[in-house]
């Protein structure tokens, strides 16, 4: 994990509105804007089809912009924050809905939460100290990307039709893998806090700013 540098962070880079209008940070502010609109759609009229149609576009539009943005070298600070920050949106917003729809037990969604509450604090803790936010793993990668797959089969198996009974096995199967992929990469980020602030205070590690 490194350190923030004592320069400009933004030196270099196209101004934060010309980072707006790239096509694949277009495509984040595309899915954080539909996260008002699927938690009215499943809390409201129940209308669970349009919501698994806004959940799949959040999948498409996730793997779609970082496509993107390599093949166009659009890669941007403004990109670096939207993505993720759409990907927690998506999965608290849905984890909460599901949870007052009765889809997912409490205490699945209380460890879930309790993970996105640990990685906020870990966050505080490393800006604090001048620390960058340590990469993005591939375990977090793993989980964010699996959970996204279970939650629209979660929302498919919510009747009595054929395809709710065959969805039913891969919907679980997903959610608890991904589940636990979650929670591990929650660990890995607070064991890579703890370590990065221990060093950083003996003199161990890289030297911040």
């Amino acid at each position: 994990m490194t350190t923030a540098s004592g320069g400009d962070p933004g030196a270099g880079e196209p101004s934060l509105l010309r980072q707006a209008v790239m096509a694949p940070n277009l495509l984040s502010v595309l899915r954080l804007a539909g996260v008002p609109v699927f938690l009215w759609l499943l809390l409201g009229p129940h209308a669970d089809g349009w919501a698994l149609a806004i959940l799949v576009f959040s999948g498409l539009t996730d793997w779609l912009d970082g496509k993107l943005a390599r093949w166009l070298n659009q890669m941007s600070r403004l990109g670096q924050v939207l993505d993720p920050a759409a990907d927690r949106l998506y999965i608290v917003a849905t984890l909460v809905a599901f949870l007052l729809r009765d889809i997912i037990p409490w205490w699945a969604v209380a460890a879930l939460l309790l993970r996105e509450a640990a990685g906020g604090v870990c966050l505080l803790i490393l800006r604090h100290y001048r620390f960058e936010p340590p990469e993005v793993t591939y375990v977090g990668k793993g989980a964010t990307f699996v959970l996204m797959y279970a939650f629209p089969l979660l929302l498919l198996v919510q009747g009595d039709s054929t395809a709710a009974t065959i969805a039913a096995p891969l919907a679980y199967a997903f959610t608890i893998w991904g589940g636990a992929l979650y929670l591990w990469s929650g660990a890995l980020y607070v064991a890579q806090t703890v370590l990065a602030v221990t060093r950083g205070r003996d003199g161990t590690g890289a030297v911040r700013e």
